[in-house]
């Protein structure tokens, strides 16, 4: 028998073959647990596209938003086990992770946006390293217009939180509200209107943002503008799935984040002044607290800080402190 000796144009072939499968594009899922109308999805899907661009469609991130692929608690374990690719989560519920991860829910510790990018600057490289340890990389975060309080009454007695059924999005917001003597209740952004149609709440602890994303006049009627603090969503990759990039890529991608949080950023400014206004518009009364209801916020957030001194790390209470001392505090 005969042995076939492969042809140079036999080896041509099959080299072509092997580049072009070495070469195929790489294809992500991303996961956020936020609806298309919030500046952070229009902010994700266009980070999506300009990484599409920058690559030439080596790398394209399909943006699964509204909780649609994987649920919002579900997201970062999903983007861990490398069931998806990328994800973008409310930075505060990761808390049970490590106490830095809440540390931009406390009451007085950021009341601006220049306070809460200098915070997110000094906790980042402790974050990025938790983030690692998990074979995770952080590309970028974003802050959410500073929270207010949602009722359907005016509020002006701090009697008034008792027994109040309260949304409260994360673990830090739900002692917050304990800590006023309200009834906290965990619900998604998504299931907001069906949570006040069905008197599952009575009030809720938001931002501007949010308030106009869920057209929040439809069951609401007072907001106190009571700038408790400033949050981030975080968004960020699996480590395998960057490393499976070549270095152009990669840096293309890197890239990418650094506008977008740039962009986000300015978006969360602009989104608070048009939320504020349609808010007005669609009859909602906004003020802000007067000074018995200041007074009792003030109260619950002092208990609030005085909880997470006693959870945090030396680590998570150093990079407070670096902070507060860069602020001059």
């Amino acid at each position: 028998m005969r042995m076939r000796i492969a042809t140079p144009l036999l080896f041509a072939t099959a080299y072509g073959l092997a580049a072009t499968a070495s070469a195929q594009a790489a294809e992500w899922n991303m996961a956020t647990p936020y609806g298309d109308a919030s500046f952070h999805t229009k902010n994700t899907k266009q980070f999506a596209e300009d990484v599409a661009e920058a690559t030439d469609g080596e790398l394209t991130i399909t943006v699964h938003s509204g909780g649609s692929l994987v649920s919002h608690g579900e997201i970062k374990p999903s983007v861990r086990r490398g069931t998806i690719d990328a994800g973008e989560v409310f930075m505060s519920v990761l808390s049970n992770d490590d106490p830095i991860f809440e540390v931009d829910t406390l009451p007085g510790v950021a009341g601006s946006y220049d306070d809460a990018y200098a915070l997110w600057q000094a906790t980042k490289p402790m974050i990025t390293e938790l983030f690692a340890y998990e074979g995770l990389i952080p590309l970028y975060a974003v802050a959410w217009p500073a929270q207010g309080i949602y009722t359907a009454n005016e509020l002006t007695d701090p009697a008034q939180f008792e027994g109040l059924r309260v949304r409260a999005p994360n673990i830090n917001t739900q002692r917050f509200v304990d800590n006023l003597g309200g009834s906290p209740t965990e619900t998604e952004e998504s299931d907001i209107p069906t949570a006040f149609s069905t008197g599952r709440v009575d009030a809720m602890i938001t931002s501007s943002s949010t308030g106009n994303s869920m057209t929040a006049w439809d069951y609401v009627s007072y907001y106190t503008d009571a700038n408790l603090w400033l949050p981030k969503n975080i968004v960020f990759i699996s480590q395998r799935s960057f490393d499976r990039l070549d270095e152009a890529t990669q840096d293309a991608l890197m890239e990418a984040a650094e506008r977008a949080e740039e962009r986000g950023w300015q978006m969360s400014r602009d989104d608070n002044d048009a939320s504020l206004a349609a808010l007005e518009e669609n009859g909602i009364a906004v003020s802000t607290p007067n000074e018995e209801v200041a007074a009792a916020l003030q109260d619950a957030g002092d208990k609030l800080f005085q909880d997470w001194l006693s959870r945090a790390d030396d680590e998570a209470e150093a990079a407070l402190e670096g902070y507060r001392e860069q602020q001059g505090n």
